[in-house]
């Protein structure tokens, strides 16, 4: 088993942050701080111009640390920082540019020895994912895949191929809370099911305990951004303490 799947054997919650936002100093205790707190994977945003699956939340967290000049170099030799005190798994989530720029082999080499898990690119479709997952298994990178209510006819094509975990989209549009989710969720889910072990959690929209403990009642785990990257907006510096007792509500809600 994978150590992104074995994150998954109690109900996982993910949280997601923007590396660089309010600074990498501050990125770093976060990360800790969620790891403390019952965070079992943790998505690290690699900040980029124009994060298109961004709501506004988010895209101005990406504002901000491109305006602290934070590069893809930093935000490697930050994880590579971290590393001997967080061993949870710890995936990158960017966009196809960001990889392209660097270049994929270079990328995904420093992804493991940063000891990144696994990937997440919302800009890149299914069909078209093959350019990146195939040098990032070679460098025992996962790709996780993305599957939304709009998905239909491709859902059972994607499970089957699924690696790590299944990111289910919980509704149109782009990251940030809302107060209602699409009603097919748990149809979309057991559809995923029927098609692959690889676990599946579901994000987008997801802001208050409830509403993680009702995501993971009917998949595998629940994934937070914008709610927390808004924690971080207010609090700057001080935000590692919020962020942590926000991160371990959100945990006791899933068990």
């Amino acid at each position: 088993m994978s150590k992104i799947s074995e994150a998954f054997k109690n109900k996982a919650f993910i949280p997601f942050i923007t590396c660089g936002d309010p600074d990498l100093d501050t990125t770093k205790k976060i990360i800790k701080e969620m790891a403390a707190n019952g965070a079992d994977l943790i998505e690290l945003g690699i900040p980029f111009s124009d994060p298109t699956a961004e709501g506004p939340v988010i895209m101005e967290a990406n504002n901000r640390a491109l305006k602290n000049k934070i590069t893809t170099d930093d935000v490697f030799a930050m994880v590579k920082e971290i590393r001997g005190d967080v061993t949870i798994p710890l995936l990158f989530m960017t966009y196809a540019n960001v990889v392209y720029s660097y270049g994929p082999e270079s990328f995904f080499k420093n992804c493991r020895e940063s000891g990144i898990s696994g990937i997440i690119l919302p800009d890149v479709p299914f069909e078209e994912k093959a350019e990146f997952e195939d040098v990032a298994l070679g460098y025992d990178v996962e790709f996780v895949s993305m599957i939304a209510p709009t998905s239909e006819d491709r859902i059972d094509m994607i499970s089957k191929d699924a690696k790590g975990f299944i990111y289910i989209v919980s509704s149109l549009g782009v990251t940030g809370e809302r107060t209602t989710f699409n009603n097919n969720l748990k149809n979309l889910v057991d559809r995923v099911r029927k098609n692959t072990q690889v676990p599946c959690a579901v994000g987008f929209g997801i802001s208050t305990p409830q509403q993680a403990a009702e995501m993971a009642a009917i998949s595998d785990g629940a994934i937070v951004g914008s709610a927390i990257v808004r924690i971080i907006a207010e609090h700057g510096k001080d935000a590692p303490e919020y962020v942590g007792k926000y991160v371990k509500s959100m945990k006791e809600a899933l068990l």
